[in-house]
């Protein structure tokens, strides 16, 4: 691919999307353009040799001028959040698919060589996720649909887009499926945050208040795997430049309950708290992993970084922002 074209984050001033414009200088481009809808001072990264831009990606003009003489189309931009986020905000959730839709009428009309697309392991058949003990999720156990209310229709729709102009365009489209991404610099508060950040939270602000005592959304047995930041960047470079063009699962297959994420990260933190829990939250299904089968054959690779070791790293950014909130504001 031709490295003189700009290469397009679109959501790069979000968590995974911030990771993946310093990844690419990393990797060696030179002309990376990252456009988010926040104002700058609200992204999670800020990488000053990217070319950085505040726009609405849902407007197609805002896409064509996003995509002027781009090669590389990475499409991470959508309204989402955790299960909380999620389940709260339906409609918010469905209309991110005006961001795919446009993008890839921007793409194709600037002629870009790839266009990858973020998707999510919410596209897969609720059916397939109501016992704890789930059997990993394979790419064909989205179909029969049956995904997500809201946030996982809007990702399979798009699914079905990027498919659709390659074969009408041939616009050259990679999906990945993530599997509930965290690492450093990731939300921890407010409420958009996943589990494996509102549980460090929790841990946290309990030991440092002597407050020994944790709230569980659910009863703590459902069970999740979690793919840690560094799997997912490397998975999305093997991906947008393999020539594999069906979706394939971005994930761990690290299966662990919420307790059993509890319990490491209590462990990590030195201390045991009493846990309560609240059936009355948000808690998704009650079991989703990853079969790594396809791309493992595919591409020869899938994600390996234990969950442990990447919940350490996690905690301690976490631990570092919250005791940084905690310092008084210095009288000068």
């Amino acid at each position: 691919m031709d490295r003189q074209r700009p290469i397009l984050v679109a959501g790069g001033g979000g968590f995974i999307g911030g990771h993946l414009v310093a990844d690419l200088f990393r990797r060696g481009y030179q002309n990376v353009r990252s456009v988010d809808i926040k104002p700058i001072d609200q992204w999670y990264h800020v990488d000053k040799r990217a070319e950085n831009t505040v726009a609405d990606l849902s407007v197609l003009e805002n896409c064509r001028g996003a995509c002027e003489d781009v090669g590389i189309v990475y499409n991470l931009a959508c309204d989402m959040g955790g299960m909380g986020f999620i389940e709260n905000n339906k409609a918010l959730c469905m209309l991110s698919v005006l961001i795919n839709t446009h993008l890839l009428m921007a793409a194709h009309e600037a002629r870009a060589q790839r266009y990858f697309y973020a998707s999510s392991a919410c596209v897969y058949n609720a059916e397939k996720q109501v016992n704890e003990d789930v059997v990993p999720l394979k790419e064909s156990d989205a179909y029969p649909a049956m995904p997500e209310d809201g946030y996982g229709w809007e990702k399979l729709f798009s699914e079905r887009m990027c498919r659709h102009y390659y074969e009408d365009f041939g616009l050259e489209t990679r999906i990945a499926r993530f599997h509930n991404v965290y690492g450093p610099h990731g939300t921890w508060q407010g409420g958009r945050e996943k589990a494996p950040a509102a549980v460090c939270r929790k841990v946290i602000h309990a030991k440092a208040t002597n407050n020994l005592e944790i709230e569980i959304w659910g009863d703590g047995k459902q069970t999740r795997s979690f793919t840690y930041i560094d799997d997912c960047l490397h998975g999305i470079h093997l991906i947008t430049n393999s020539e594999f063009r069906d979706p394939l699962n971005l994930g761990s297959n690290e299966l662990v309950t919420i307790n059993g994420l509890v319990d490491i990260v209590e462990k990590i933190a030195g201390v045991q708290l009493k846990r309560t829990y609240n059936l009355d939250a948000p808690k998704g299904v009650n079991g989703r992993n990853s079969d790594n089968t396809l791309i493992q054959e595919s591409l020869g690779w899938s994600p390996s970084v234990r969950l442990a070791d990447g919940m350490a790293k996690t905690f301690a950014w976490i631990e570092s922002e919250y005791l940084a909130a905690q310092k008084p504001m210095q009288v000068v």
